[in-house]
């Protein structure tokens, strides 16, 4: 069995017998793409995986570098901090397909890359990965999606202060600190037999951060705030603006043709996002890679309520949308 089906939402639990309009005219999701059709599009690379990771680390390493050496001349320094920030705040990407392990056609390269992502995001992959399953097998469900859990904004005050990024980052430290003292009762998608594994690895990842902070107080250098703690700060928000599109105004029910967003937008972003932006093709085929979205799109677009020309006009729509109610 290849793994990376096996290890991404099982294609019969992502999907209800609904469709786009009503349950009774609903496509099946085996009737949208054929055997032999996914079969071809759920072939993994890892020359592809490869080259998409580096080419995330080079656009780091430079804008980081420019960022470093450009203090005082803030029209090159502002714009390489803001895609510098976003260049970690968008490791979110890799640490998410490596999480369904479709970046690579190697589980020891998915499972490393994993947590090396979610050390540079501040995600924890061993958290995530569970979380993100649960997401996946109830997604919409107000009762059991643990995306859910973060309230969706009501009003426009809630909708800056989740696009600020705060909430996130009050959310990744209160979990983190629990996590770390083995305290999961209240994170019913990590099962008895993974929670040594998920406490273990956020322990560790705390403790790499504690030395970085160490390194940079022995060396009288603001390192791990400048280029990693602030830069991250920056980048969140785009983030939370990109992700607040994915599911934000979809219908809350089991229907994957409905209840997840797919837009379009510029290349550049849609690069560092590792194609994310076609989420609900996604979400219909967790286990399709991120270099296989764009040709899925092609053929299962017809069949899918939202897709959106940009996230401008998507948040523009939801904010819209808390000013009527």
């Amino acid at each position: 069995m290849n793994l990376a089906v096996s290890e991404s939402l099982p294609i019969s639990e992502s999907t209800s017998a609904e469709s786009t309009t009503s349950e009774s005219t609903a496509p099946e999701i085996r009737s949208v793409l054929t055997i032999d059709t996914l079969k071809g599009l759920n072939r993994r690379s890892t020359t592809k995986g490869a080259l998409q990771l580096a080419s995330h680390f080079l656009i780091l390493g430079i804008s980081g570098y420019v960022w470093g050496t450009s203090f005082g001349h803030w029209a090159i320094a502002l714009p390489a901090l803001i895609l510098y920030g976003f260049g970690f705040a968008a490791m979110f990407a890799p640490l998410h397909e490596c999480s369904h392990r479709t970046a690579f056609d190697n589980n020891v390269l998915n499972d490393a890359v994993c947590w090396v992502a979610g050390l540079l995001s501040f995600y924890n992959s061993a958290f995530f990965r569970r979380y993100h399953k649960w997401h996946h097998r109830y997604a919409q469900d107000p009762d059991k999606d643990p995306e859910l859990s973060d309230p969706v904004p009501q009003t426009f005050k809630d909708y800056l202060i989740t696009i600020s990024g705060l909430p996130w980052w009050w959310g990744k430290l209160k979990s983190h600190t629990r996590v770390a003292l083995g305290q999961l009762d209240s994170y019913p998608f990590i099962p008895k037999s993974a929670r040594a594994e998920v406490i273990r690895s956020t322990r560790l990842q705390l403790t790499v951060y504690a030395i970085a902070i160490l390194i940079s107080i022995a060396a009288h250098q603001p390192w791990f705030v400048l280029y990693w703690l602030f830069p991250l700060f920056i980048g969140q928000p785009i983030l939370r603006f990109v992700l607040l599109a994915e599911h934000t105004g979809c219908s809350y029910d089991r229907n994957p043709f409905t209840n997840t967003r797919s837009t379009m937008t510029l290349f550049p972003l849609g690069f560092l996002m590792w194609n994310m932006p076609f989420h609900a093709e996604h979400h219909l085929y967790p286990s399709i890679p991120f270099h296989q979205l764009p040709q899925t799109h092609q053929q299962v677009k017809q069949y899918l309520a939202h897709v959106d020309s940009g996230y401008v006009k998507v948040n523009r729509d939801i904010v819209s949308n808390l000013s009527e109610a």
